[in-house]
């Protein structure tokens, strides 16, 4: 691997070089102070004019990547995390993550996939009824969000994932999630799912689609417009 592929970066003058050493001392300030992943376009605000935001990352992605902690891509930002060889060390002081149920667990993965999508959809897709419990819980962790209204009878409520589901999961972008091979092999579907379910390509796009409107000033979780059984 050349000097360059390695996030390396050749000397181009005294100026140029004060500069891109400026450059590496904000992002890094930057990142080590944010408690959320930054993007690429929010940093370059922040660094000297005429330099590139992209190689700055990627000489710090280098310069940390032998270390406790390293600089990675996640949910569409740049974020420091510990190393994952060393993850262990924190685990008797990290929070104890609260275990989803499988019906949780298979309803975040039809929102990720499908959003976005009614309970009504989840319903169908998954064979049974959902418990709006399910939801609340998924909704509390952060992971997913109220988006909008169906343009349906009802005016059902639709749900789709958040940043903070990205970034618990450790991904940059949505269209990184497994297939459904990957999923089943994971334990996150079970064979009860429809025969005919399909994994789309995932979209996060958080603008309303042309069947959405707003949710309303007035909008209560509690009322997501769809009634019937919740069992599960």
């Amino acid at each position: 691997m050349n000097g360059a592929a390695a996030g390396q970066r050749e000397p181009q003058g005294d100026a140029e070089d004060e500069a891109f050493a400026l450059a590496l001392r904000i992002v890094e300030a930057l990142l080590f102070a944010s408690a959320v992943p930054l993007s690429a376009e929010v940093l370059s605000r922040s660094v000297p004019a005429g330099i590139a935001v992209e190689p700055v990352l990627a000489h710090l992605a280098a310069l940390y990547r032998p270390r406790g902690v390293n600089l990675r891509q996640v949910a569409g930002g740049w974020a420091f995390r510990t190393a994952p060889d060393l993850g262990y060390l924190l685990a008797a002081e990290a929070e104890p993550p609260r275990k989803l149920s499988r019906a949780a667990l298979e309803v975040l993965s039809i929102i990720a996939y499908h959003q976005p999508v009614t309970r009504a959809e989840i319903e169908e897709i998954r064979g049974v009824a959902t418990a709006k419990g399910t939801l609340d819980i998924l909704l509390e962790a952060g992971w997913v969000r109220l988006r909008g209204r169906r343009r349906s009878p009802g005016r059902p409520v639709t749900y789709g994932t958040t940043p903070g589901f990205l970034d618990h999961f450790g991904l940059d972008r949505i269209d990184d999630l497994p297939g459904l091979d990957e999923l089943k092999g994971a334990g996150l579907v079970e064979g009860r799912l429809t025969r005919d379910l399909g994994v789309p390509v995932p979209d996060d796009d958080p603008s309303l689609r042309d069947d959405e409107d707003p949710l309303g000033d007035l909008f209560s979780p509690l009322d997501d417009g769809e009634g019937g059984p919740q069992q599960g």
